[in-house]
């Protein structure tokens, strides 16, 4: 499609989404806003009164339902025409509108839960025998039930709610310290050129196939945070404390369990990842033993971990053959599946192409009664057909949850939303391997899955278990210098990576940088999430129909209609036990071996 950034205008009709599709104009947009605020008013009428009887408790469930229709739409369409073009003042308007739309409704519903849960148990047992209406909304009440036992009194809520800003400020200041106040030094490249390190640029620079660059970019990056070691290790340690305390408060064994108890996922979950990947680890170990022979030095070292060590076969993917790439390795889901995909990358759901100040990256995104939506920017490239299938993974679990649920039970929990996106990606791998006879792209596709392994599941899995330690050790009252918190991480990184890597100093600063954990017990979900998508891709392989129809009806039509975990369970995955990590492991280790046999 050519280099130049060209304006929106300029793309032509077919690579851009119809968001005419939500909403005619932009007028029935503002009228739908005006008429959700007015819905928001409504609800102060049932403040106070849920306990009335059953036809009122009914009454309120459908306006909250009517009202999560409404604000979708209006969010998903401001949000996506803000995006199309970041520069048009109206978007930003209307971007600005829903934000503060979204806060109108929270603030207007939020004396549900506290009424529900101040409620006699068997009085609502028999609003439920009263009102046979209110059976659909059985499931949302039982998920606001389970929270009764950590939620305090009026007067402690109402302390606690005023103290979120506070126990804010350990995350807010290291985003402050890390996205504003860091400053990295500069590099010479191989041209000459003097560049600045970012936290946008490292990866690439990181990937560069000058050595000695990528040792400079490395220790220049780590030794400024080295810098910071003992305020960084002051804000972690606030943050780290701050969760303790709300874990205790809320009546919480631990940190972890207050968190997966949002998505009632057992903690068995958490360390059967951990454990299951420990086994694998040797495997991890041959794969770091290989790239150091592929990359021809005598020690490896931890800034060698992102240098390519298979050449991209340099080939151009542009949009319409990216699509029909797709399609064909989707084909194993069954007629219907690969029917909506089509329709959905051939009309009116993908944005394609770059354009000036449009929002980068790629997601997908949308709206109950409408379609999803896909934002791309594609550039041609392997990844970008990857980007594709992996987007409309996620927009197609979207199209069949919104299209089995009502809009009560619709929306899927973060646990699983790798998933259907995942699944697409191993079968777009599978596919391409067996229809390629080019030694160097089946090298190449070969080591993209292991590359993308070692940073879902290895990596991911190697966080969670930093965060599970330094969280235990705050738990049992022990304090965390930045010497321990540094050798706590150093050692994980001897675990992981094995005999043939060394582990440089400047790694054991690399916690100080990642910002997902001031978001405790979350990264885990990448690992649980990529290894249940690899089980499914398996299973779809090599049983066919059966799991295909297992995997659409019980998994990508659920919604939040069960838990994760039983979504998964039903579809024929049970996360509750070691096996889909254990699966999903023997499937990089097959990986493994056909590289090694191929670099002999």
């Amino acid at each position: 499609m050519g280099k130049e950034l060209r304006s929106r205008s300029e793309i032509p009709k077919q690579y851009k989404w119809n968001m005419q599709d939500m909403f005619a104009t932009d007028e029935l947009w503002e009228e739908e806003a005006q008429k959700l605020l007015d819905l928001a008013k409504e609800m102060e009428q049932y403040k106070g009164r849920l306990s009335e009887g059953p036809a009122i408790l009914l009454e309120f469930f459908r306006k909250i339902d009517e009202m999560s229709y409404h604000a979708e739409r209006v969010i998903v369409y401001a949000g996506q025409k803000y995006h199309e073009d970041t520069a048009v003042s109206k978007y930003q308007g209307y971007s600005a509108k829903a934000d503060s739309i979204s806060v109108a409704i929270s603030s207007a519903t939020s004396f549900m839960q506290p009424e529900i849960l101040g409620m006699d148990e068997a009085l609502l047992e028999n609003f439920f025998k009263e009102e046979p209406g209110l059976e659909h909304y059985r499931r949302m009440v039982e998920q606001i039930l389970r929270d009764k036992e950590h939620t305090r009194s009026g007067e402690v809520e109402e302390i606690l709610a005023l103290a979120r800003d506070m126990a804010m400020a350990p995350s807010n200041i290291f985003s402050m310290f890390n996205n504003a106040d860091l400053k990295f030094p500069s590099v010479t490249d191989v041209e000459g050129n003097r560049i600045q390190i970012t936290h946008g640029n490292y990866i690439s620079l990181i990937e560069s196939k000058d050595r000695s660059l990528r040792k400079e970019v490395f220790c220049g990056l780590y030794g400024e945070y080295k810098k910071h070691a003992n305020s960084v290790a002051a804000m972690f340690q606030a943050q780290l404390k701050q969760e303790n305390f709300y874990a205790k408060v809320r009546n919480f064994p631990s940190v972890r369990a207050m968190h997966l108890h949002n998505g009632n996922i057992p903690e068995s979950v958490y360390d059967n990842l951990i454990e299951t990947v420990h086994k694998h680890l040797p495997a991890m170990h041959r794969y770091v033993s290989l790239r150091k022979k592929l990359l021809g030095v005598e020690r490896l070292h931890m800034y060698d971990l992102y240098v390519p060590v298979v050449e991209e076969t340099g080939k151009k993917y542009p949009y319409d053959e990216a699509k029909e790439m797709v399609k064909a390795a989707i084909s194993p889901m069954g007629e219907d599946y690969v029917a909506v995909a089509s329709e959905g990358m051939d009309h009116d759901w993908v944005d394609v192409y770059e354009n000036e100040n449009k929002r980068s990256g790629a997601y997908s995104w949308g709206a109950y009664g409408t379609h999803p939506y896909v934002l791309l920017n594609h550039q041609d490239n392997l990844d970008s057909v990857f980007t594709l299938a992996h987007e409309m993974g996620h927009a197609m679990h979207s199209y069949y949850s919104d299209k089995n649920q009502p809009i009560t039970y619709a929306g899927y929990l973060i646990f699983v939303a790798e998933v259907a996106s995942t699944c697409n990606e191993a079968l777009l791998m599978h596919y391409l391997l067996e229809n390629t006879s080019d030694e160097v792209e089946r090298r190449y596709l070969i080591n993209h899955q292991l590359e993308s392994f070692r940073g879902t599941v290895f990596r991911q899995t190697m966080f969670a278990e930093f965060e599970m330690i330094v969280h235990k050790r705050i738990a049992d009252g022990e304090s965390l210098t930045k010497e321990d918190i540094c050798k706590i991480y150093h050692d994980l990184n001897v675990l992981y990576y094995g005999p043939d890597m060394i582990v440089d100093e400047e790694i054991d600063y690399e916690w100080m940088r990642i910002p997902h954990f001031y978001t405790s017990f979350y990264v885990y979900q990448y690992a649980t999430g990529y290894s249940a998508a690899i089980a499914f891709s398996k299973k779809i392989l090599e049983e066919g129909k059966p799991a295909v129809d297992r995997y659409i009806e019980n998994f990508l039509s659920g919604g939040s209609s069960k838990d994760p975990i039983d979504l998964l369970k039903a579809a024929g995955v049970d996360m509750s036990t070691p096996e889909p990590v254990d699966d999903a492991l023997v499937v990089f280790e097959s990986y493994l071996e056909m590289l090694e046999g191929l670099v002999k």
